[in-house]
């Protein structure tokens, strides 16, 4: 079978000698969670930006079902391909209360009310923000944010969620119901999940495959 998503011999640099991403090939399967580990500065984030659009590459093509996608910007990307971004910070709007920020996104995405309603009382439902709903979003713990930021992620009903760093920063218990989350959503809505992390412990305990980064270059990749 052909792959979800390709990255076919990216090279990434940013001024003109500082390489981020150096000849990185990488295949991703529909319903795979791929987990992308390596120290800080190694081009995890880069990747995940430059398969939403937000960066370009100095070379190389990124095919998403058997579609070059280099000149579609983010836009078209994420409605076509139907792409969400889990962001390592904020991704909300923080004087909105948790069901607010919701309908904000909701009223962009989902176009019937009815249907709209539905779904973000299902979401609200699911990720257990019942209690916090009229609760602007700046209060809620870290824990919380990051379970709204997913529910939100998840209102244009995507098929590829990429996760930015989503349990950094967290005590264990949370790390550990965050966990629980993330592999719901590979076995509940089919989704292909790319997550990003410096701590492989906690990644690797979610992931069917991991990929590990260095020195802008792909140095292992294999089951956990």
């Amino acid at each position: 079978t052909k792959p979800l998503i390709s990255l076919k011999k990216i090279s990434l640099s940013f001024k003109k000698n500082h390489l981020i991403l150096d000849n990185i090939s990488l295949d991703i399967s529909k319903g795979q969670i791929i987990g992308l580990l390596g120290p800080n500065g190694a081009g995890k984030s880069s990747l995940m930006n430059l398969i939403t659009g937000a960066i370009k590459p100095n070379f190389g093509d990124i095919i998403i079902n058997n579609e070059k996608i280099n000149q579609y910007p983010i836009y078209i990307r994420t409605k076509k391909f139907k792409i969400s971004l889990v962001p390592q910070i904020g991704g909300f709007f923080s004087d909105l209360t948790a069901e607010d920020n919701l309908n904000a996104i909701g009223e962009i995405l989902i176009k019937d009310v009815k249907y709209r309603k539905i779904k973000i009382e299902e979401l609200i439902s699911k990720f257990e923000l019942d209690a916090v709903r009229k609760v602007e979003a700046k209060f809620l713990s870290g824990g919380m944010k990051r379970r709204l930021v997913i529910s939100m992620s998840l209102l244009g009903e995507p098929e590829i969620l990429l996760m930015d760093e989503p349990l950094a920063a967290l005590d264990p218990q949370t790390i550990q119901m965050l966990q629980t989350i993330i592999i719901r959503l590979q076995s509940e809505y089919n989704l292909t999940i790319l997550i990003t992390d410096h701590q492989a412990r906690d990644l690797l305990t979610v992931c069917d495959k991991a990929i590990i980064l260095s020195n802008s270059k792909i140095v292992a990749e294999g089951t956990p």
